[in-house]
């Protein structure tokens, strides 16, 4: 069985934090950059080999991400959790908050389902470098057509509604949610949904549910922001599940690694988050689209010609 070593862990920990985030799938990375350095990364780090632990440790690196994306929006999930329980409480939905936290509960139960039922299928079945790479091209290009086909203007440009009369003194934050919450629940789902295809080695869960924002109305803006919120519970409860089987005797040797790793996991996605908040209000997918396409091609034509 392979193991872990500290370096390998903190660079792959650093790789999964930016990559998770970043619309080019930490997946992905994951599987190709090893099968491209060789050697004992290659062997160390194969999600399909059989005796292998490294897709456990991956997802084990997820908790510092959704830890992380919990840090940066704990003012927002304060307010979703307080607006989940009166809803519960009270029994009806009706401000901002509570309705959020019904969309965000919504959007999760497509990808939960999913990932119990064809999580070992789709990551270890087509966790090869090849089909990986195929499907990091297609991730590309599934960007650039969102993009060609919500042209004219972005973030809060295209969504941007004017401030409406009484809306003067929320913040920017509110007033996206605001923008969030005019989605049906019905939408949601299919966001929500948007999210099994990043079971897919190559295929980018924030870049297929900000796609699917996008589709559905939303802005670059407003779509982040609520990939983010949903990435959350997903990876947070994908790690839980996986980490299990690391606490007890097969894991000896493997948790300092995947301390290490995870406090950089947590640094990379800390800052990744906070870059890409900021990118999204002015900006679009395309650069993210280019490097998917050429990274993938790339990619393919190294391992099938090489």
């Amino acid at each position: 069985m392979s193991v872990l070593t500290y370096p390998e862990a903190v660079g792959v920990g650093l790789l999964q934090g930016v990559t998770e985030l970043f619309p080019v799938s930490s997946l992905g990375h994951s599987i190709l950059i090893p099968a491209l350095l060789g050697g004992h990364w290659k062997h160390d780090l194969d999600v399909s080999a059989a005796d292998s632990l490294y897709l456990n440790e991956l997802v084990g690196l997820h908790l510092a991400t959704a830890l992380a994306l919990v840090v940066y929006f704990w003012r927002d999930w304060v307010r979703v959790i307080r607006g989940l329980a009166t809803s519960i409480t009270q029994r009806r939905i009706e401000t901002v908050d509570q309705r959020l936290a019904w969309l965000i509960v919504t959007a999760c139960v497509p990808v939960a389902v999913a990932g119990v039922a064809l999580d070992k299928v789709f990551r270890t079945t087509l966790g090869r470098p090849v089909p990986t790479a195929i499907f990091l091209a297609l991730n590309g290009i599934v960007l650039f057509v969102t993009e060609q086909l919500r042209r004219g203007g972005t973030g809060r440009r295209r969504a941007g509604a004017a401030v409406a009369p009484g809306e003067e003194h929320l913040s920017e934050e509110e007033l996206s949610d605001l923008r969030i919450t005019r989605m049906t629940f019905k939408q949601a789902l299919t966001i929500g949904a948007a999210q099994i295809l990043a079971l897919l080695p190559g295929i980018s869960r924030s870049g297929s549910t900000i796609s699917a924002g996008i589709f559905k109305g939303l802005g670059h803006e407003d779509s982040a922001r609520f990939a983010f919120l949903l990435a959350t519970p997903v990876i947070g409860g994908a790690a839980l599940l996986k980490l299990p089987p690391l606490l007890g005797s097969q894991g000896d040797g493997l948790r300092g690694p995947l301390l290490a790793g995870s406090v950089a996991a947590f640094v990379a996605a800390y800052f990744a988050t906070r870059y890409l908040v900021r990118y999204f209000e002015n900006r679009t997918l395309i650069p993210f689209a280019i490097y998917c396409s050429v990274a993938g091609l790339g990619s393919l034509a190294y391992f099938t010609l090489a």
